[in-house]
Order: structure tokens, then C-alpha cells, then sequence
């Protein structure tokens, strides 16, 4: 009897499923991350300081305002002070309104405004007594407590 040799071929596996998978793992992963910079507004230019520190702690009820300006492709400034809170952009002089309807809806959810920490973060080129004009203005809202975000010296803008 005579057994016929046949050679052997070798499958290949299709990626295509594989791929697609992986693909679909990214954008899941991505969609869930929780991006622990959701409140920073890239428009704004933190000032550099030596004693800058991360913050340790990480409160989900602060009220976080990023105080800056437009800026145009050069990197000039091009608008007025603005208050970036909540995606809108308000005026720095015009901001009081919106902290204190900020205040109400936190009282109206049982929060204690004095207990409510706001975090400032004001880019370089905003002057100090605009600042203060700011916190005045939450002061005024309610709010007690401040805490001022600046860059740390060794990081790059």
C-alpha cells in the first residue's frame, strides 16, 4: 500500500477580531478614566513658585475657578480677565452672579458654603488686586475658605 505525503501548510489566524477588540479596550478605557485634571483650563498660565506642591487630598466638592484669558496663537493676550467656571466664560468684574447662584445651588443641596473650599487658579499675567477682587466676591457669596494653585518651579509650562 502506498501512503501518499502531503505537506503540511501552515494557517494563518485572522488578527482582524483581535484588533478590533484592542481597538474597543482603548476607547472604553478612555471613556472611563477618571482624568484627574478635568478642572484645569489649559488657557490659563500658572505662575512657577519653588513651594508649589501637588495637593495630597483631592476634594470632589471644591469650587475650582481658573481665572486667565484668551490668548492668541503667538501666545498674546487677546480679551479681558475671564473666569472659566463650568464651561462658561464670564467677565472678571461680572463674576459675582455666578458664585453666588454657585452658593445657592450648594445650599440647596445641603452643603455648607463656609465648609466649601474654593481653588483659585490664575494664570501669571493676572494682577493680584484682581485676585483679591475675586475671592471678595466669594467672600461675599459665603464662601470661607481659599486656596491659591500655582505651577510647581521645576515643571515646564
Amino acid at each position: 500500500m502506498r501512503i501518499k505525503l502531503t505537506k503540511l501548510s501552515v494557517r494563518e489566524v485572522d488578527m482582524t477580531p483581535m484588533i478590533d477588540i484592542v481597538f474597543q479596550l482603548i476607547a472604553f478605557f478612555m471613556v472611563i478614566n477618571n482624568f484627574e485634571q478635568s478642572q484645569v483650563d489649559e488657557r490659563v498660565k500658572l505662575p512657577r513658585d519653588q513651594l508649589a506642591r501637588p495637593r495630597e487630598d483631592v476634594a470632589e466638592d471644591n469650587v475650582v475657578l481658573n481665572i486667565g484669558y484668551i490668548r492668541d496663537k503667538e501666545g498674546n493676550i487677546t480679551s479681558q480677565p475671564l473666569v472659566f467656571y463650568l464651561g462658561e466664560q464670564t467677565p472678571l468684574l461680572e463674576f459675582g452672579p455666578v458664585i453666588q447662584r454657585e452658593a445657592r445651588v450648594l445650599q440647596r443641596l445641603d452643603q455648607k458654603i463656609g465648609e466649601t473650599t474654593v481653588e483659585i487658579r490664575a494664570d501669571g499675567e493676572v494682577d493680584t488686586g484682581q485676585i483679591q477682587e475675586v475671592i471678595r466676591m466669594a467672600q461675599d457669596a459665603g464662601f470661607l475658605k481659599f486656596t491659591l494653585k500655582a505651577m510647581q518651579g521645576d515643571q515646564e509650562p
